[in-house]
Formats: C-alpha cells, structure tokens, sequence
C-alpha cells in the first residue's frame, strides 16, 4: 500500500531546479504501455487476477530478451508472486540485489469513479485509473528499466532480482512465502522498495526534499473484552461490563509510550528541523539532540503529523457492546490499534497496555499477525546511490531518511534479513495522492523521473565490485 512520501504540510519549498532526463520518448511510451496494460487487469482481491498480470509481465520480458529461466511465477490460490533474474557475471562475489513491487490493487467501484478505474486516462498532465500510484507504477517502471539496460547491453556484476507480490493490499502471503520459503532462491542482499519513500512537491511544484523509507513500525491490534452475566436492567449490578472497559480505555487513553528513537528517526528529526522552523522545527531539533527533552516531546506530541515517529502509538478505533436496551451488558469490547516502533514485539506492547488497563478480568486478543521487523541500517553505498541518482536531477536536495507509520510488504522483508529501503522514483505533491481512494491519478511528468531513477540506481549499485 503506498504511504505518504513525507510529512510536508510544514515544510517551505526549495526552489531548485530540475536536471535533464535521460529516457527517451520511446522509453516513456514503453512504460505508458505496460502501465495502462497493467491497470486494466482488475488485480483486486479474490478476482484471480494477478497470474494473468504476471503472465503479461512475463511475456513482455521475454520480448526483451529474458528467458523462462530468469522468470519464476508462483501461484498461490487466486493469486501469484513473481521474480524475475536479470543475471550479472559474478564480478563482484556478492549476493543480487532486489527491487520490490506489488501487483495487487485495493477494490475500485466504477460507478464511483469519473473515469473507468480500469482504463487508464491521460487527462491534464495526470494518469487516471487504479493502481497508477500504488503500485502499479513501480512494478512498471521496474519492468521498463530492466528492458532497457537488456537492450543496452548491461551486465551487471551481480544478478539484479525484481520480486513482486500479489496480495499486499490483503493478507500477504505472497510475500511472507517469497521472504521465508523462497529467500535462499532469491538469493539478494539487500531490497530497494518502489512501494515507499520518493520525493514531495510543495504547492507550487518545487521539490521540498527526497525520502528514504528505511523502517516500518510494526502494525498490530488487540481486541480487549470485558464479560459478566448481565441481567435486568432494572437490577443493576456493580460490575457493569461497559462501565468497566470504559474504565480500563481512560487509563489508556492517558497513557504515553516512552519516547524511542533509532538511527533513522534521529536523522529525520535533524534533517528536517532546520527545514520546517518555528516550534515544530525546534522541537524537532532539540528532541534529535535529546530525547529525553519533555517539552520538545510535547510539541511533537501534539502534531498528528509528528507523533508516529517518536515512538509506540496506541488508539482505540473500534467499540461494541451490550446486546439490549434493557438488558445489562454481557460483554462489551474494543479494539486497540498500535503502531509498534521497531525493535519492540507485539507481545511486549499487549504486556503494557494489560499493565496500564489494570484489569485482570480483560480478555485480550491480537488480531492478525502481528510481525515485527528492524530498521534497515543506513547503508553508505544504497545512500550515496540514491542521493546520485536524485541529484542528477535536483542538485542539492535534501534527502530524508524515515520511518513509515504504516505498512508494506517491507516488513516481512526485513524480518526475513533483507534489508530494505523505500525508493520510489514518484515525484509528487501530496495534494494528488489518491492511493486507495476515488480517482487515483499520477502525475505524467514523474514517469521520465522515476526511468532515471531507476536507471541510475540499478547501473550504479550493479557496477560496483
């Protein structure tokens, strides 16, 4: 699912200009092509959509010149992961290096829509249709990239290695299968995600700075229940199941997870201080020097914005309860949604939250999964790649390392050992983000931007020894 590029909504523009590209017409035409053929694949869930879209991807690839042998389609029920080998000549004595997107979309009613979500439209400098941004751009992109360098020549000294999933916007179990029962297979050091990070424009079009999504916190929600026997409502009773998950949500309500930070966090508050100004940008600065710094906590505290990245977040976001209007609850139950900062389990998160509801009636369940994975490290060789390949085009844009409040298949990438960075070649303003929504559209003039990027990156990082 593809996240916000960055926090923006206080950040000044940078007026710096743009560099010239180097794909070509055809190139842009080409990616145009697979990214409309892409779209018109309803690759929602349960559609069985997705091998046919890995079947296209496979045929085009083999156009340029793959064989059966670099591509590995694996069915998974209705659904299908992919990983295609572009092999280098073992130069380097290193393991491949991976580049992830999600060929799955989130569902799109038509009737909904101005334009058929499953027909891309180019309209006003924008491409309309589901999954132009999330992510059917990077699995395009990727594709585009790989034909190029083919015809190019490029041999690479170690194997360049896309791996796409089929259900991230569902259960994920393309992905956990390509992390876990595949990763020997795979066989890479390292992944860069298109499905994360990039760079945002302000208002006016401007880039402002260029993320690099180097964590995810973990996802995780709990279900918590109070139960009793109830009775008539007319004969109340002191222990009032309602009555005492109330009691138990307050306390958690009032209560704040300490403060943590890691390497990427501390960057991303020091970088973006100085950027933002005023009180947020002090407060940003001081916390990156201190973290135990109370006041410059609150300030961040106090900002949706900010909070995510200044440790666990718990919230309640689902309530149920009673059965009768004249009757006393026999259960009453809430959902509690955390965001997990990384290097701390699910299971450590219920431990406080148990602790701080001080109940020991509460039943308590967690919902889903709830896979925790590390920070990937600022590795100086992805670093310097990337900020080359960003200022070929914007000499001097500030590049931002972050942290992602939500989610993609990254997660279980980096559980599995596979560090990864999102890397997205999208150059945007988050006024135009749709991802998910009604209408989702790209804009055009990104498409050039992100060939580059991709181009750079896989000739840069796949040349060195």
């Amino acid at each position: 699912m593809y996240k916000s590029l960055m926090h923006t909504a206080a950040i000044a523009a940078l007026l710096i200009g743009g560099g010239a590209q180097a794909a070509s017409d055809a190139d842009i035409a080409k990616t145009k092509e697979i990214l409309g053929t892409a779209v018109s694949f309803e690759t929602s869930k349960g559609l069985g959509n997705v091998p046919k879209l890995a079947a296209y991807l496979a045929d085009e690839l083999k156009k340029g010149g793959f064989t059966d042998e670099d591509i590995t389609i694996i069915p998974m029920g209705e659904t299908a992961g992919m990983i295609v080998r572009y092999k280098g000549d073992g130069s380097s004595g290193k393991k491949g290096i991976g580049f992830a997107a999600h060929m799955d979309v989130v569902d799109a009613d038509p009737k909904d829509w101005e334009r058929s979500p499953f027909t891309m439209v180019e309209e006003d400098g924008y491409l309309f249709g589901r999954g132009v941004l999330d992510c059917k751009f990077g699995v395009s992109t990727l594709v585009a990239t790989f034909l190029k360098l083919k015809a190019e020549g490029f041999v690479p000294t170690r194997d360049l290695v896309l791996v796409f999933t089929g259900d991230e916007e569902s259960g994920m179990e393309t992905t956990k299968a390509l992390s876990y029962d595949y990763h020997d297979k795979i066989d890479i050091e390292y992944i860069l995600n298109s499905d994360a990070g990039g760079a945002a424009l302000a208002p006016d079009g401007t880039p402002v700075a260029y993320a690099i999504q180097a964590a995810e916190k973990t996802y995780a929600s709990f279900e918590m229940t109070v139960t009793n026997p109830g009775g008539h409502s007319s004969r109340p009773r002191k222990d009032n199941a309602i009555y005492d998950l109330a009691t138990a949500l307050k306390k958690i309500e009032a209560f704040e997870f300490p403060a943590e930070v890691n390497e990427i966090t501390t960057r991303y508050f020091a970088t973006l201080g100085p950027i933002v100004g005023g009180e947020a940008g002090a407060a940003m600065t001081a916390f990156a020097k201190n973290p135990k710094d109370k006041k410059a906590l609150g300030v961040l505290r106090s900002s949706p914005e900010y909070v995510g990245t200044t440790g666990t977040t718990c919230i309640a976001t689902m309530l149920k309860g009673g059965h009768a209007e004249n009757a006393l609850p026999q259960a009453a139950t809430a959902t509690i949604n955390c965001r997990i900062f990384p290097g701390t389990k699910a299971e450590e998160t219920l431990a406080t939250l148990k602790k701080v509801a001080g109940n020991d009636a509460i039943q308590w369940k967690l919902l889903g999964d709830g896979t925790a994975s590390p920070a990937s490290p600022l590795r100086d060789d992805v670093v310097d790649a990337i900020t080359a390949s960003v200022h070929a085009a914007y000499p001097g844009l500030t590049i931002l390392p972050q942290m992602e409040s939500g989610g993609t298949d990254g997660k279980h990438y980096r559980a599995s050992g596979w560090p990864t960075y999102g890397v997205s070649g999208i150059y945007m303003k988050m006024s135009d983000m749709f991802a998910h929504g009604l209408n989702e559209r790209l804009p055009a003039a990104t498409i050039p931007l992100a060939l580059d990027h991709w181009h750079h990156l896989m000739t840069d990082l796949g040349s060195k020894k």
